[in-house]
């Protein structure tokens, strides 16, 4: 139900797929308490990514820089993974994508994702990687980001458009969020199985990190820097013929069809204030409550550092909360800016629903 009066800070913000431990629970990854809004399943699966031994690796196409690794809980007996195989190790849940170096701001989005009560991100940490089993600039000692795999994202056969859960044109976008739509066109057309509200997490999510590639792969933005790879890359060249534009990285899980998933978050903490993307915004009338109640709180800094100061090896490679700093009080200005957009245009907030 959307309505626009003030909204009430929650005072937590539990996952809703799984039931919160009880009370304050032991962090993974330093001594203290894990935050509330990371749930028992997050945790558990933060551990598996931060100090399961690495027992397989695979190449993911058409992604020269990343892989996918088969990893074993600590604990777990040596001959518990051996007859396994790689796919094996992943249908099970144990597997992740190891990133590159400049991807480290996917832990962040991770956080961010659960602080704003989205939970729409796959668990992330920050890891330096040893095993004889990866090539050598994955052990060179850089910090990277690991990223749980989902065995169940649905992706399309097309080899072209794979990273996609179902194909879907900007027009098509804009068409699916107008209010009033036809409704066998919404009933029938593509990507019909994602709720409506699904779009304004998307967006909120990511104006705040500043993700082109995933909305707004070809214009990026009303004012792209030269640099950008839609820039480099003549995507550009698209951006003059709105038919042409497609979205990117539209995924869900066979199991939860109806949620999106957030895959590729790093985003552009570096963006400037003055070319913020707001095309990524374009079409959305509301947003989720308890997300936006987060922004108007004035709390976000804070509970990112709590938040982020469960993952040991990014808190300490930043030099702790003065290091992080600089990126938190970026995207706490892009929340206020996005506050300010959504009170300008008197946009409604609407409740989660179960």
């Amino acid at each position: 139900r959307a309505r626009s009066e003030r909204l009430p800070v929650p005072p937590t913000i539990l996952q809703r797929d799984h039931p919160p431990g009880r009370g304050r629970r032991r962090r993974w990854g330093v001594l203290g308490d894990a935050p509330p809004w990371l749930s028992d399943d997050d945790l558990q699966k933060m551990r598996l990514l931060a100090s399961g031994q690495v027992v397989s690796k695979t190449r993911v196409p058409a992604h020269g820089q990343v892989l996918r690794v088969g990893l074993r809980a600590v604990g777990d007996a040596e001959g518990d993974a051996s007859p396994a195989s790689p796919e094996e190790d992943c249908w099970d849940g144990r597997c992740g994508l190891i990133k590159r170096p400049g991807d480290l701001y996917e832990v962040l989005a991770f956080h961010l994702d659960r602080v704003l009560g989205l939970n729409r991100s796959l668990p992330a940490v920050a890891r330096r990687f040893t095993s004889h089993l990866l090539p050598y600039s994955y052990t060179d000692g850089s910090l990277r980001p690991i990223i749980w795999w989902a065995p169940d994202l649905q992706h399309l056969e097309d080899t072209n458009n794979d990273q996609n859960s179902c194909a879907l044109g900007w027009l098509q976008y804009q068409e699916m969020l107008r209010p009033h739509r036809p409704t066998p066109a919404g009933r029938d057309g593509p990507c019909s199985s994602i709720a409506r509200g699904e779009w304004s997490r998307l967006a909120l999510f990511d104006f705040l990190l500043q993700v082109h590639d995933r909305l707004d792969r070809y214009c990026c933005g009303f004012q792209p820097d030269p640099s950008e790879p839609c820039m480099e890359e003549m995507l550009h060249e698209k951006c003059r013929n709105p038919a042409e534009l497609v979205l990117v990285h539209i995924l869900v899980r066979r199991s939860a069809p109806s949620r999106l998933v957030f895959i590729d978050n790093a985003g552009r903490p570096q963006h400037p204030e003055d070319k913020l993307n707001f095309r990524l915004l374009q079409g959305i009338d509301s947003f989720p409550a308890v997300a936006v109640a987060m922004l108007r709180s004035g709390r976000l800094q804070s509970l990112l550092l709590e938040s982020l100061h469960v993952d040991r090896e990014l808190w300490e490679s930043h030099g702790g909360a003065k290091g992080l700093r600089p990126l938190l009080r970026t995207i706490d200005r892009r929340a206020r800016i996005l506050l300010r957009y959504i009170q300008e245009r008197n946009l409604t907030v609407f409740e989660d629903s179960p």
